[in-house]
């Protein structure tokens, strides 16, 4: 384990809530083990270590971030995610490697999520040459996550999302029965709905085979 994650591991350790870990655990269908720790009190934690620790060195920054993925509780995965979405700035276009392994690597929604409308979204903004190589890649993968994040690396774009992409990437996902991408695909369009919701109404309403759950998703803030 590398140093820097020891005097971590040990806060969280000691602030370990075992009454709050069994239902944190439920709540994610039991895929993960939970310290017990909720988000507020994790933040003021991360703030505290940070705080007399400071950031890794950007050659560390691979090694802590796997180490910390490789711990058995939960929070640990959050703490990276977190850690990387402070340095993804400083991160060269190479790193996407390692952004790639954290996604499909104990994969869940509450992880892939925060990576892909975070640091994976800045980064393909910083690096449109790792965007086309790596979007050209997850758009075929039979790893639903990969495919995920490319429906929704887009979610903090806004005016500058591109929507036809967006609208090809949801084309080539069509007919999935998988509920995590039916979901990402009706939470991209109510997200873009914000921008041009005359634009999201006729793709929905032209797309007939668009599943049910991802229709009802797009248009909840537009059909009342």
């Amino acid at each position: 384990m590398h140093p820097y994650i020891i005097p971590l591991k040990n806060l969280f350790e000691s602030n370990a809530d075992l009454s709050q870990a069994a239902p944190m655990k439920k709540y994610m269908r039991d895929q993960f083990e939970y310290l017990g720790i909720k988000t507020p009190q994790s933040i003021a934690l991360q703030k505290e270590f940070y705080a007399e620790h400071g950031l890794p060195e950007f050659t560390d920054l691979d090694a802590i971030l796997c180490d910390l993925w490789a711990l058995q509780q939960r929070e640990f995965q959050y703490v990276a995610v977190g850690l990387l979405g402070k340095c993804e700035a400083e991160i060269p276009a190479k790193f996407i490697k390692t952004i790639e392994y954290l996604i499909v690597t104990k994969s869940w929604w509450d992880t892939v999520d925060s990576l892909a409308g975070g640091t994976v979204g800045f980064h393909f903004k910083r690096f449109p040459d790792v965007r086309e190589k790596y979007l050209a890649k997850w758009r075929s993968s039979e790893n639903f996550w990969l495919r995920r994040t490319t429906i929704l690396f887009q979610l903090n774009y806004k005016e500058e999302t591109d929507f036809d992409l967006l609208c090809d990437i949801i084309r080539e996902n069509l007919g999935s029965k998988e509920f995590f991408i039916n979901k990402a695909i009706g939470w991209a369009l109510r997200q873009h709905a914000r921008v041009d919701s005359k634009a999201v109404k006729k793709f929905v309403m032209t797309t007939k085979e668009l599943n049910p759950l991802s229709r009802r998703e797009a248009l909840k803030h537009i059909v009342k």
